[in-house]
């Protein structure tokens, strides 16, 4: 049942919260994406070590919507080279996990 069922996580900067938000939700590519309002990255970068503060996307969908998801966070994120990564999910609620393909259906 929650082999289908993927988390996605995206950091960005937190002025670009809302509208990657609403994006993604907009076009069914989500049923929830719950915001990290402030971690702190360090990373590599052009051969430097960068640090930025930023925001955390927590993002319940499904396999099949990851692909479009990808593509529409690549075509709309402000940086370079975003962050999008996915998990799989191990175990859920039946309700919930029900909840989020019939939310991400549409």
């Amino acid at each position: 049942m929650t082999e289908d069922i993927i988390v996605v996580y995206i950091s960005l900067p937190q002025d670009e919260v809302n509208r990657i938000s609403q994006g993604l939700m907009e076009n069914r590519m989500a049923a929830c994406i719950n915001i990290v309002p402030r971690i702190e990255s360090y990373y590599w970068w052009n051969d430097k070590i960068e640090r930025d503060v930023e925001a955390l996307l927590m993002i319940k969908t499904t396999k099949d919507k990851f692909d479009s998801l990808k593509d529409w966070v690549i075509e709309n994120h402000p940086y370079e080279l975003p962050e999008i990564i996915a998990v799989p999910l191990a175990a859920g609620h039946s309700d919930y996990i029900n909840w989020i393909k019939k939310e991400t259906e549409g």
